[in-house]
């Protein structure tokens, strides 16, 4: 098995090395693994197959899909436009984008939307790959729709909704009117000196992206909620993920692409405050504020099917149901990070300024004991609850 430490602190390689061999051995194929402490990057290790019919290694520079795990840039983006002014979290969504107060939607807030309480949850029925791949049609087509229930009034994980409702509303919050894709790009990597993190890839770098080893597909009657989120034909498989129009879509709430190592330092800005060296992306006092819960936080997502424990766009510690997807993010209440589908996840710990990123190409159902581990040797290593 191929193994590459790259720029892990010495004292540091021996534990994750053989925390990340775990992993491999408990059925992980393609995996990175990536921890800031602070501003260093102090744990930067890939392993595994990229590609096996292929036989391609993982790399430092290997893509991974990222899947929900790109809802917490997503939401930073709102968040950027809320301090600036530009966005009342409290306002209702058609303030900003008056389409969307079409059938019934006309008092659903940005905050219900956030706190996946909007009841717009379901794709429309319609979908199909070409047209998830399209931008406007899916915003157009979320404007006309009605939502599952009356917003605020219970809890209903948005799959795959939450990045076109959140971006739009961004968009046409920025003055310059930019594509979602620029705004992320301009006001978030490019300060942060990320390069490796991806809402739609060009063409030109998919040949770095690790093809996804599906899981085996839930067993759910086909009308199910999760179903009518992520519809099969839609679904978070390769034969979908691996298509070239998927893979260069502005898919904001699950078509996120990235090397640990950047999706690592993204979420150390948070880790530190909403600040990373001399970049300040968010004002601490904001960052606080995610980590508090949902209203009904303790009542079961409707979608999920469990208790999820989500913040304003985050999901929270104490996710500690082998179920749910969020549960390596520990349980310090002041933690919070968001998973994808197939479990890859990034995290933010403000307490310890730490932040940690696993992504990988094994697509598979909770529980994900294969990244347990890693998870025991950032709590060896950093005291991280």
């Amino acid at each position: 098995m191929n193994l590459d430490t790259g720029r892990t602190r010495p004292d540091l390689i021996e534990p994750f090395s053989d925390a990340v061999r775990q992993a491999i051995a408990a059925g992980e194929v393609g995996l990175q693994v990536a921890v800031y402490s602070g501003d260093e990057l102090v744990v930067d290790i890939s392993a595994g197959t990229a590609d096996s019919a292929a036989g391609t290694p993982v790399t430092a520079d290997t893509l991974f899909p990222t899947f929900s795990v790109i809802k917490a840039v997503t939401a930073v983006a709102l968040h950027i436009q809320a301090a600036r002014g530009l966005v009342d979290y409290d306002a209702p969504v058609a303030r900003y984008w008056p389409e969307f107060a079409a059938n019934g939607k006309a008092r659903m807030t940005v905050r219900h939307v956030l706190h996946h309480r909007s009841g717009l949850w379901q794709m429309p029925a319609d979908v199909t790959p070409e047209r998830m791949a399209d931008y406007d049609w899916m915003c157009d087509n979320l404007a006309r729709m009605a939502p599952m229930f009356e917003p605020g009034t219970r809890n209903g994980y948005q799959s795959y909704t939450f990045g076109w409702l959140i971006a739009e509303v961004v968009r046409r919050t920025d003055p310059k009117r930019r594509h979602f894709r620029d705004f992320v790009s301009e006001e978030i990597l490019l300060p942060l000196g990320i390069n490796d993190l991806w809402i739609g890839v060009p063409a030109s770098q998919h040949h770095r992206i690790a093809t996804l080893i599906n899981a085996q597909p839930r067993p759910l009657p086909p009308d199910a909620p999760r179903f009518k989120a992520i519809p099969l034909h839609v679904g978070t498989s390769e034969e979908i993920f691996g298509r070239s129009d998927i893979r260069q879509a502005c898919n904001p709430g699950a078509g996120g692409f990235a090397t640990a190592r950047d999706m690592a330092r993204f979420f150390a800005m948070l880790a530190n405050g909403g600040k990373l060296g001399d970049v300040r992306i968010l004002p601490t006092d904001l960052v606080r504020s995610f980590t508090t819960p949902r209203p009904g936080s303790d009542a079961i997502d409707d979608v999920q099917g469990i208790v999820v424990r989500i913040g304003a766009g985050f999901w929270l510690a104490g996710n500690t149901q082998p179920e749910n997807l969020g549960r390596l993010i520990g349980t310090n209440p002041n933690a919070f990070g968001h998973p994808g589908a197939g479990c890859s996840i990034g995290w933010a710990d403000p307490d310890r300024r730490l932040a940690v990123a696993i992504l990988h190409n094994r697509m598979t159902l909770p529980p994900a004991t294969s990244q347990d581990p890693i998870r025991a040797a950032v709590t060896t290593a950093f005291g991280a609850d």
